[in-house]
């Protein structure tokens, strides 16, 4: 039969708004899409794509016969990561909701398990918002919020000089759709960016540096903003070393992985004041645990995974997917394709 006479399944696996179904639905007519929330995990916050479902029997029973028909995945199933390869064999191509699926695929041993199915991410749909989060975390710190707010609950009125980012030098490790943003912001607040681990040139980056030219690099910023991906390449590659070569009074962004970071030398560095303070949406362990030093650090900002969240998107990832499938039923090569050698 020719491809373009085929129907294709296509499931979703986590909630989506209905809006958002109907127009994955009206892409094409040879798509048969398939939403049934009630057999989806309920969301605990906008956007949440990670929960996993708790299905009666009945229910569970009807989730696998989905899967066993299914061509397309909209979001990887998490009620089911260890055995989907088994439930769900004729599936082609997973969506993902996520930029940072190297490890989970290589992990579960998809890229080997799945041999013929094409895995793409979510990469670009998460910019703006994890961009925007650092310029939230560099202004908040250099105009001395954490301290305003701690002074606001103890009615303490305390005047203070605060500094300007004009002039100060960021680095942005990892210039992929979202180093590239942060470096755009940057440079609108009219900071000095460098960069390293480019995708492709920015027009925002005033010098770029080669992976081996890292600490060099390092030494020259005021700011350090992660968003490498993690690969076997750039686990803890931030230590002792990278630390110890930083300004006295560097500022940590950590918008990539947690695995990047030697954590212990963070909290070194954090408690003898060679590092004047962090913002860190990502950790080694997460959920954070509550023994966690950085939980009490006055100069460390914890965000529970959820600077890249939006309330946008889910209308992003729809574009993404729906373009993705047009890509798809066409013949043309699809965006964001893992590649599970370099895990991005």
């Amino acid at each position: 039969m020719e491809a373009n006479k085929w129907i294709f399944n296509v499931l979703i696996a986590s909630y989506l708004e209905p809006e958002f179904v109907e127009r994955i639905r009206q892409v094409d007519q040879r798509l048969n899409v398939i939403y049934e929330p009630e057999l989806l995990a309920v969301p605990q916050y906008l956007a949440d794509h990670y929960s996993v479902a708790v299905r009666s029997p009945e229910q569970e029973q009807r989730w696998r016969s989905l899967l066993s028909q299914t061509d397309i995945l909209f979001d990887f199933d998490y009620s089911h990561t260890q055995d989907l390869p088994e439930l769900a064999p004729k599936l082609r191509w997973i969506q993902a909701s996520s930029a940072g699926i190297g490890q989970f695929v290589n992990r579960n041993g998809y890229d080997t398990r799945m041999p013929n199915t094409i895995f793409t991410t979510a990469s670009g749909i998460r910019a703006r918002p994890l961009a925007e989060f650092c310029v939230m975390a560099m202004l908040g710190h250099y105009k001395g919020l954490l301290c305003m707010i701690r002074n606001q609950k103890q009615r303490l009125w305390e005047r203070y000089a605060s500094t300007d980012l004009q002039g100060r030098t960021v680095a942005v490790i990892g210039l992929g759709n979202i180093g590239r943003e942060v470096a755009s912001m940057a440079c609108d607040l009219g900071m000095t960016v460098i960069g390293s681990y480019t995708v492709e040139n920015s027009t925002c980056v005033e010098r770029y540096y080669s992976r081996d030219q890292l600490h060099s690099m390092l030494s020259q910023a005021d700011v350090v903003v992660l968003c490498v991906p993690h690969t076997p390449q750039t686990e803890k590659m931030i230590g002792k070393q990278e630390f110890d070569l930083m300004k006295p009074g560097a500022y940590l962004i950590n918008i990539a992985r947690g695995a990047v970071v030697d954590e212990q030398a963070l909290i070194d560095n954090l408690q003898s004041g060679h590092l004047s303070g962090a913002a860190l949406d990502v950790f080694q362990n997460e959920p954070l645990p509550a023994s966690s030093p950085f939980w009490a650090m006055e100069n460390v900002l914890v965000s529970p995974h959820s600077a890249s969240t939006s309330n946008c998107e889910n209308e992003r990832l729809t574009d993404l997917f729906c373009d993705n499938i047009r890509r798809f039923l066409d013949g043309q090569p699809l965006r964001n394709v893992l590649d599970p050698a370099l895990f991005y």
